[in-house]
């Protein structure tokens, strides 16, 4: 039994924080954190702070910010903690001179079953793609990203339903006891780890703008997965034209409901009963949440209020 691991925490966003709050309610010795610089943001370019550190300043964690994780000064003051582990949720790469500090080596959490949906978006992938599971894995980190041996995984359904957002959160509580379990293994001496295959995996790339972008030329269902595994952030989207006079303005979209009727051709939209529905490839389909470029999100029934999309179409004329 090892008593009393030092760990350094490593982590970012919200999805990092469940994982440390989960460390500090079983009482493990999170001795420091590291987390990215802060920035400016909003229109009134506010400083922001990650939610690691805000979390981690009220558990009054020393806090770590580096802009280089190779800088010299950097690097002795993370030998200083003497830390026995280091534990990485959303966190950027990180050189060797890192990773390779603690005794006990640095561990990721990271939101799917890997080898599948390496890379940087793993939670909007296995949505887009249709798959009906993904989970949660920690393993050790290694040269490569997301190669290092397995330590744990669990599997975790996918809903017809399932956005981002709520796939998100889903994997971030499990995720969350995974760490926890993962920690309490190295104490008792009994982490046990498997080499990842190499595969033919599914890829997690980063997402563009262009990722975004709906293709109404697709299936109604490939439109839904892809709606889905962008709500809330980043936001599918697309352009509606003018049919009078060509303009253009653009949506995001945040939601589609499914509908077993094809009658509309590709791109067309129809406004009946304060809804609004559009023709894909095959079946129609009904937006549900939108915003329109210059105004509020809201629910269709109350954006056609003020905005008359008879006028419009997802298809230049």
């Amino acid at each position: 039994m090892i008593n009393d691991l030092r760990i350094i925490f490593i982590g970012t966003p919200d999805f990092a924080v469940e994982s440390l709050n989960a460390l500090i309610k079983a009482n493990k010795n999170v001795v420091a954190v590291i987390t990215a610089p802060d920035r400016k943001s909003g229109r009134g370019q506010k400083i922001s702070e990650s939610a690691v550190k805000k979390y981690a300043l009220k558990q009054n964690i020393p806090v770590l910010q580096p802009t280089n994780l190779k800088n010299a000064d950097f690097i002795s003051n993370l030998k200083s903690y003497k830390a026995d582990l280091q534990i990485v949720v959303a966190f950027r790469m990180m050189p060797e001179v890192v990773w390779n500090m603690p005794k006990y080596g640095t561990f990721n959490l990271h939101a799917s079953l890997l080898p599948n949906y390496r890379g940087a978006a793993p939670i909007n992938w296995a949505i887009i793609n249709g798959e009906k599971e993904t989970g949660v894995t920690t393993f050790f980190l290694k040269h490569k990203i997301d190669t290092g041996d397995l330590i744990f995984q669990e599997k975790v359904s996918i809903n017809m339903d399932e956005t981002a957002g709520t796939l998100h959160d889903k994997l971030m509580n499990i995720g969350s006891g995974l760490v926890v379990k993962t920690v309490e293994s190295i104490e008792n001496n009994n982490v046990k780890t498997i080499a990842q295959q190499e595969i033919e995996s599914k890829e997690a790339p980063k997402i563009y703008k262009n990722d975004c972008k709906v293709d109404w030329s697709t299936s109604a269902i490939d439109i839904d997965r892809l709606v889905r595994g962008l709500s809330p952030f980043p936001t599918a989207w697309s352009t509606l034209f003018n049919n009078n006079n060509g303009k253009a303005v653009n949506i995001k979209i945040f939601a589609v409901e499914m509908l077993h009727e094809n009658n509309l051709s590709l791109g067309m939209l129809k406004i009946e009963d304060k809804e609004i529905f559009i023709g894909t490839k095959d079946n129609n389909l009904k937006l549900t949440d939108i915003q329109v470029e210059g105004k509020k999100r809201m629910p269709v029934k109350d954006l056609l209020n003020g905005f008359n999309f008879e006028d419009y179409s997802f298809k230049k004329i």
